[in-house]
């Protein structure tokens, strides 16, 4: 008896020869082009003319900002059918509103200045350049974020080290040696030892490091060795392994920290480094299971949260965060150890209006900050939303903060004396997909800093005649045309679509490359990257890789995962009902982190009529 049912596909009823109950109907096979495509523009172009907003002359008379755009989609210059008959580009022009300020007189000029055909995505998530069809492929890139790894030294001593990777900017990179002596590295400079780098950061003194990070044993053999003994001598010694060939002033050592880390333009952290940052450093992942030593007091209310001598549970942890605890101290090996988060609390929890929808902060904020708004503003909710809405940038830093690089290195502290967990590279939580959106936003903003560079140059030579000064004569789009044209015609991303059957187009698509700019090169790339993780389990085929040197470097995305809005890929799970042990058809979608708090079976273990597991005993990872 052939086991055959019908199954409804869209509009059309298929013969359906599946043993496995299908709960979930196909997905749109082409959405993770076409949904980034629509992110990019929407939010993606926005985000960056908001980025390069407020360019200024050397004198800071002259104030260039881009106020909105025009993309014109549904008028392109061509249809896709033209564009292959006349070997053009299917694209559309695009248009931008530019605002010149003169500080001196206040007069405004408003303009809108064309900025060049950008290419537009067909109706299969293609682009049509020069007439032949390409397609943008995804990139599987590592995630910025913490991560710590451990390795032995030839004695057979657990030797820690972390790196702290942003999304654009200076990495910062810890290591520990044989002697418990803690470095740094900074952007990839000479090493020096992590205490002179807090006294930079302004905790100066010996008395100050050991009150702030409490008693470690990393902290204490590092400050036997440092010789420096307050923040302006740490300041010169940091400027002298970053820039050795020049004289080390005050101003000048103070300016280039500021300038390496807590700038924007320089080092950005972007949505999902925000996100990995506050996940990796909170207090929650250390201390669930450790007991207190003292009592923990909720710093909003002054409420007892938990006594000394508590277990701290997985509920009571999450509380704490939610809370804004940022420092607890727990017993471990009969020692008491400090533990460090970087402060950053769930603002729903304060508020209440919608955060997402008022002020448009969906991550994280900084308590300290939160906290003295609501004091400023008296809980008054006008006054709060007004407060959130302009300090957006302080709730939600985008670049790293002081209390991300102390949060850091406690956790690094912590990791020797058995709290913490170090991180696999190569798991799914920890390696995320840029697609055409974010791939086209990272090209237009390096086209936007060149023509940032030949408008201060213009503002400056035309200073002189300000009456005929206007956003049109300072703005020269070839920089940002070029910057484009360079991406479609010649990035090892973009590639001509393989069009030998349907089949093989679609999945073209669908492919995820590791690598191309930014990614590994198939030379240097390990036996790591390219193996079969467990997280691939419904993400990515485990079969579909190519044979020779790409192999396990490029993969194909699964039918049914999802890329969320971070850039992880997301599985569906059918959730099991403890209480009756059915398999309920509520499909939940897990990135693989969250994943590995559950208990997960096979999606092929054989089920009865009303859901229940066949077998007594069922295979779970």
């Amino acid at each position: 008896m052939v086991n055959v049912k019908p199954v409804k596909v869209g509009k059309n009823t298929r013969m359906s020869f599946a043993k496995i109950d299908e709960v979930l109907q196909m997905p749109n096979l082409i959405e993770i082009q076409k949904n980034s495509y629509e992110w990019f523009l929407h939010e993606g172009l926005k985000e960056v003319f908001k980025d390069v907003s407020g360019i200024t002359d050397y004198t800071g008379n002259l104030v260039l900002d881009f106020v909105d755009y025009k993309l014109d989609v549904d008028k392109p210059n061509y249809s896709v059918m033209e564009c292959k008959d006349r070997d053009a580009t299917y694209a559309a022009p695009l248009r931008v509103t530019a605002r010149l300020l003169n500080r001196e007189s206040g007069e405004i000029k408003e303009s809108e200045v064309y900025m060049g055909d950008f290419p537009l995505m067909t109706e299969s998530g293609t682009f049509v350049i020069n007439g032949a069809e390409r397609v943008i492929v995804s990139q599987l890139v590592r995630s910025p974020g913490v991560y710590y790894k451990m390795d032995y030294d030839k004695t057979g001593k657990e030797l820690y080290s972390a790196t702290v990777i942003p999304n654009r900017g200076a990495w910062l990179e810890y290591e520990n040696d044989a002697n418990d002596v803690f470095y740094v590295r900074i952007d990839k400079n000479r090493k020096l030892p992590i205490t002179v780098f807090i006294r930079a950061l302004g905790l100066g003194t010996d008395a100050e490091i050991r009150d702030y990070f409490g008693s470690s044993a990393l902290i204490d053999a590092t400050l036997e060795k440092d010789s420096c003994k307050n923040a302006e001598e740490a300041l010169f010694e940091v400027y002298k392994k970053l820039r050795p060939s020049e004289p080390p002033t005050l101003e000048s050592a103070q300016s280039h920290l500021n300038s390496l880390f807590f700038d924007s333009r320089r080092y950005d952290l972007s949505r999902v480094g925000r996100y990995k940052y506050n996940k990796k450093l909170n207090l929650a992942g250390r201390i669930t299971g450790q007991i207190l030593s003292r009592p923990v007091v909720n710093p909003s209310t002054g409420e007892l949260m938990a006594e000394t001598g508590k277990v701290v549970s997985h509920d009571l942890a999450r509380q704490m965060d939610d809370a804004g605890v940022s420092v607890a101290y727990v017993t471990v090996n009969e020692q008491e150890v400090k533990v460090i988060s970087n402060g950053m609390v769930n603002i729903q929890d304060f508020i209440s209006f919608d955060a997402e929808k008022e002020c448009g902060i969906r991550e994280r904020v900084r308590y300290s900050v939160l906290a003295s708004l609501m004091e400023k503003t008296g809980g008054e909710e006008e006054a709060l939303k007004e407060a959130v809405r302009t300090h957006a940038d302080e709730l939600v830093p985008k670049h790293i903060i002081i209390d991300d690089i102390f949060a850091s290195i406690s956790y690094m502290c912590n990791l020797q004396v058995g709290l913490g967990t170090t991180d696999d590279i190569d798991h799914l939580g920890n390696r995320r997909i840029r697609s055409v959106g974010e791939l086209l936003q990272n090209q237009f903003r390096i086209g936007f800093s060149r023509l940032e560079r030949v408008i201060r140059e213009r503002m400056t030579l035309q200073s002189q005649d300000l009456e005929t000064l206007t956003p049109h004569s300072l703005i020269n789009i070839r920089p940002v045309v070029a910057a484009i044209k360079e991406f479609f015609g010649s990035s090892p991303l973009s590639q001509f679509m393989d069009q030998t059957n349907p089949l093989a187009e679609l999945t073209h698509k669908r492919r995820l490359s590791a690598l191309g700019p930014g990614g590994l090169s198939r030379d240097r790339a390990g036996f790591e990257v390219r193996d079969v993780h467990y997280t691939h389990y419904g993400r990515m085929c485990p079969i579909e890789t190519p044979e020779g040197p790409n192999i396990g470097l490029i993969s194909y995305l699964a039918t049914f995962a999802r890329i969320n809005q971070y850039g992880f890929i997301e599985a569906p799970y059918r959730r099991v009902d403890k209480k009756t042990g059915v398999v309920t058809r509520d499909v939940v979608y897990m990135t693989a982190d969250v994943e590995d708090n559950y208990i997960v079976a096979q999606a092929n273990e054989p089920l009865d009529e009303e859901g229940h597991f066949q077998n007594a005993k069922v295979n779970g990872r």
